[in-house]
């Protein structure tokens, strides 16, 4: 930055800052805990044993750093391209008509409370609504420092038992639901796409009904014919606004396929199509006979089913990121 042909190439000097920035977010919390951990030490040599309220306060303070010290070490966890990134994410509900429509509705939900509890802001930019409950897909965009990083680890199959509230005769129902999850990339990505490879159509949006449904063609689905790739949106202002939209989720998908056929030896869950149904789950959430929430490829579990779906979630998240890179260092 201090060459004096710095700023002739706008573009390129622009990105060194952005990857400045990004360094020193990056190191500037590991030095603020080295300051502080001296600041404690040095006050503990010279405190005596009569200093009994100075050596609680000193014991607060260094809970404190021991906890920031916690969260640093789980953000290393975080260090991949686009971990840092925002989010899109996608639930599809699994054969099972009402069942899995309403259980894919209870992971919306459940997606909503964790970017609520995040900081993180929510957009929802399509959503079909099932026919007697809940929804058949949604794609959800979450915005906020790291949601890629820590939502990564919720692709795969989500399965659900429990007590059917839309059976009559109260047995048990195992229903399952889908959830894929991709970056969201800033500024321009760099790939090609060819108009003829693109099938776009348009439709009226849909909804639970009233004044939330258009009365107007405005929504709109972009195909990827040579991957079978389908980007929607409807929830903006105007037909431009949705394509534009969609058009953007469905580079970023694009984007992170491609990248994810190139790290098929490192992340082959990633690459892998699983069919929405019994074996291929990644999580569980037993909710009768008894409360569990298991994931299979960790095997870390909690009885306490309703925190996690009201947005729980980061213990799942660090034990899955964990696993994933001792399987790297292997």
């Amino acid at each position: 930055m201090s060459a004096q042909d710095f700023w002739q190439d706008s573009q390129e000097s622009l990105k060194v800052i952005g990857e400045l920035k990004n360094l020193r977010t990056r190191i500037q919390p590991f030095k603020d805990a080295e300051t502080k951990l001296k600041d404690i030490k040095e006050l503990g040599e010279i405190s005596t044993a009569g200093d009994s309220q100075l050596i609680l306060e000193l014991n607060k303070d260094l809970d404190l750093v021991l906890k920031e010290i916690d969260s640093l070490e789980f953000k290393l966890l975080l260090s991949q391209e686009f971990d840092s990134n925002s989010a899109i994410l996608s639930i599809n509900a699994g054969a099972g008509g009402t069942e899995s429509c309403d259980w894919a509705d209870m992971l919306f939900r459940m997606y909503c409370r964790f970017a609520e509890s995040k900081g993180y802001k929510t957009k929802v930019a399509d959503i079909l609504h099932g026919e007697e409950a809940g929804i058949k897909n949604v794609t959800l965009l979450i915005e906020g420092p790291y949601a890629y990083g820590y939502l990564k680890a919720e692709v795969g199959v989500h399965r659900l038992v429990r007590i059917s509230p839309f059976d009559s005769n109260k047995r048990r129902h195992t229903s399952f639901a889908s959830v894929d999850v991709t970056p969201q990339i800033e500024g321009e990505i760099d790939i090609k796409i060819e108009e003829r490879d693109l099938r776009i159509d348009v439709y009226r949006s849909s909804g639970p009904g009233g004044q939330s449904v258009n009365t107007t063609d405005s929504a709109v689905r972009i195909t990827h014919l040579p991957t079978g790739i389908v980007a929607q949106c409807q929830n903006e202002r105007s037909q431009f606004q949705n394509k534009q939209t969609a058009m953007n989720i469905l580079k970023a998908k694009l984007y992170e396929e491609e990248r994810r056929k190139q790290e098929e030896k490192v992340q082959s869950e990633y690459a892998k199509k699983q069919k929405i149904e019994w074996g291929s789950q990644i999580r569980s959430y037993v909710m009768h006979p008894y409360s569990m929430v298991k994931d299979h490829r960790t095997e870390y579990e909690t009885g306490n089913v309703n925190a996690v779906m009201d947005g729980e979630l980061d213990k799942f998240i660090e034990a899955y990121l964990k696993m994933r890179k001792k399987k790297c260092a292997m």
